[in-house]
């Protein structure tokens, strides 16, 4: 399975820190094993999945969909606003 990287998701994993990087790694290898690992959302963000993880104490969400024979990751980020920050993204492109 490829798995591609949106602008966004690029631009704040460059801000993780080492082990950051590695637990998202994992978490990223998880769900390329199992695609169902995350929850599809519906409405506006229909085809969209999104997978809740830890990091140390912090919460991370992934949002993640299907392209052809890969895997686009869009999104990481906080639960705070990242819904609708989500939405505007994929309203922008």
């Amino acid at each position: 399975m490829k798995i591609l990287q949106s602008r966004s998701f690029e631009r704040k994993v460059k801000k993780f820190t080492k082990l950051e990087k590695k637990a998202l790694d994992k978490q990223i290898l998880k769900i390329a094993k199992n695609p169902s690992a995350g929850i599809e959302k519906k409405g506006d963000l229909r085809g969209v999945y999104v997978h809740k993880f830890k990091i140390q104490t912090m919460q991370y969400l992934l949002s993640y969909r299907f392209v052809g024979t890969g895997m686009e990751l869009i999104m990481i980020g906080a639960h705070e606003n990242y819904y609708r920050d989500l939405k505007n993204y994929l309203k922008t492109r």
